[in-house]
């Protein structure tokens, strides 16, 4: 643990050697309780449960063990205990029969912040809000009239990148394909979004591209204190400094581009502007209705409005991504 001083280091170790000890005896004390409801178990660890059998490739190590002990069983993945499932019968009575209890998604501090304490849909627990942030997701974003009401936005995107590459070829100028996809990519996601691309250079796009891949990464990472109790409000992995980094310059962004958006929006309500006449509203604009509708069932803040694009833009990049990782 290089980086920290002798006069932190040696108190914490200290502490935790205690608060193991302590986690085991009060464990084996309360071992004569009925277990038998409980799927099989592998052997385990004191403390780290049964993180050891993971591996990287994580589906595989799940069909390793549900091999040998069973089509369901129970994992202690440190202080959270799961169930894992292998049988496609079981699979439909978890996720489809009874998909209310089990749609929430595990707790992930990383994630957590960087969706502004869970506002995102995708991160907030089932409910009215989740309802309602979903069917608006798959109505004003995803809905087949939607993608083809934004297909010019689509084809002129695609007549830029080639008519940047025949440039670049006819100057015998080498084209960073990749980075040119993840602008295209981007402005074709933020167009339909937010009426507006990240940017026309490419360079900017370069660096606005690398922001949401650290916001990506950070989000993914495992956290220490989400698997250990006695870990929690323990930075030992000294992720918080580059958390409020990446969300703060996520923020500041977009604070920026809602801005100059009501700013427009303010300007043509002065004008008596009708916003049904408006060949329909991006995606933002339909969020910013909804937030100063005050007869709107569900009200969104400018947290919730950030939250859901963050999510949106972060899940479309990261799949463009690993799609050309299997392309390279």
């Amino acid at each position: 643990m290089a980086g920290y001083p002798d006069h932190i280091l040696i108190p914490f170790l200290i502490w935790l050697c205690s608060a193991i000890a302590v986690r085991i005896l009060i464990h084996r004390l309360g071992a004569k309780k009925d277990h038998s409801k409980l799927p099989p178990s592998p052997p385990a660890y004191p403390v780290i449960g049964h993180l050891h059998l993971l591996s990287p490739v994580i589906h595989q190590a799940f069909h390793k063990l549900t091999t040998k002990y069973g089509p369901i069983i129970q994992l202690d993945l440190g202080s959270n205990r799961c169930v894992v499932v292998s049988a496609p019968d079981i699979a439909k009575e978890c996720l489809k029969d009874n998909a209310s209890v089990f749609c929430d998604r595990p707790q992930s501090s990383n994630a957590a912040y960087m969706t502004y304490d869970k506002s995102d849909f995708a991160m907030a627990p089932y409910g009215p809000y989740w309802k309602f942030m979903k069917r608006l997701c798959m109505t004003e974003l995803l809905g087949s009239k939607t993608l083809d009401r934004f297909g010019p936005i689509r084809e002129e995107e695609v007549r830029k990148l080639v008519r940047l590459v025949l440039q670049k070829g006819l100057a015998d100028e080498e084209v960073n394909v990749g980075a040119e996809m993840i602008r295209v990519t981007n402005n074709n996601i933020t167009r339909m979004m937010m009426g507006r691309g990240w940017s026309e250079d490419a360079n900017e796009a370069i660096k606005i591209g690398q922001m949401i891949k650290e916001m990506v990464q950070l989000s993914a990472k495992f956290n220490l204190s989400d698997s250990f109790w006695f870990l929690k409000g323990v930075d030992l992995q000294q992720f918080k400094k580059r958390l409020e980094q990446a969300r703060g310059n996520f923020d500041a962004m977009m604070e920026k581009i809602m801005g100059e958006r009501e700013h427009v929006r303010r300007e043509r309500k002065k004008v008596g502007f009708d916003a049904e006449d408006h060949a329909k509203n991006d995606l933002l604009d339909i969020l910013l209705d909804i937030s100063e509708d005050e007869s709107s069932d569900m009200k969104l803040s400018r947290v919730n409005i950030k939250a859901f694009i963050m999510v949106r833009i972060s899940h479309f990049t990261f799949s463009i991504r690993e799609k050309e990782k299997r392309f390279s």
